[in-house]
């Protein structure tokens, strides 16, 4: 297994396992996170899943009282790190969640749908058939709080993003970038071509566990009427 780790600031490290979108790397950053999840070290804050790396965050005075024979925090955590790695292969992969999630593709809802079916020179009804044939992965949280980035989109129907994002794309929209697709779980600019919406709460604050996709899991999109 081949990796790299390098420092991210002061107070975190980044460990990479690559730098292309594949299910096999994401497990290694899915399966990494999961052993510090069960296995945190003193001072251990977060963990931060990306397509093909992972950051690893703690508490700087912590590590520096409970490993005082390293350098630097960073070193020390480094250490645990490449010794945690020594022990990621053996760790029996978990089964991951499959999440099914509605979508309204209503002209209301799917603003995009016709420029993606004639980008494509397909018809609006089988860009909805292709995009609801596959099971997507979360690769990974980012852009906004509960924001799944998800692939891959099958290149039939692949779009590239906006040229002119829009100023407000609606909570719950389902958008297509390149041969990714995600879901904007709060109403924000975005670029993505959107192309149906949903009702499912993918970010509540408020709850134990505020986002309702995390990395790892696999989405089965399927058609329903808001």
């Amino acid at each position: 297994m081949s990796f790299k780790i390098f420092p991210l600031g002061d107070a975190s490290l980044t460990v990479e396992f690559g730098n292309k979108i594949s299910a096999e790397l994401n497990n290694r950053v899915v399966n990494l996170a999961a052993f510090f999840d069960v296995n945190p070290f003193p001072g251990f804050v977060e963990t931060v899943p990306a397509y093909a790396s992972l950051s690893v965050f703690y508490d700087v005075s912590i590590v520096r009282k409970n490993f005082p024979d390293f350098s630097t925090a960073f070193e020390a955590i480094k250490n645990i790190t490449e010794n945690a790695l020594q022990n990621l292969d053996p760790l029996q992969e978990n089964k991951p969640r499959l999440v099914e999630i509605p979508v309204c593709f209503d002209a209301g809802y799917a603003l995009d749908l016709d420029s993606v079916a004639a980008l494509n020179n397909l018809k609006a009804g089988n860009v909805i058939r292709i995009f609801l044939a596959a099971t997507y992965r979360v690769y990974m949280l980012g852009f906004l709080p509960g924001f799944a980035y998800m692939g891959e989109v099958d290149e039939r129907i692949a779009a590239p993003r906006k040229t002119s994002p829009r100023l407000k794309v609606p909570k719950g929209s389902v958008g297509i970038a390149g041969r990714q697709t995600g879901i904007y779980s709060i109403e924000s600019p975005g670029g993505w071509q959107i192309i149906g919406k949903t009702n499912v709460e993918l970010f509540t604050p408020e709850a134990e566990s505020p986002t309702f996709l995390r990395a790892g899991d696999n989405v089965k999109f399927y058609e329903a009427k808001l």
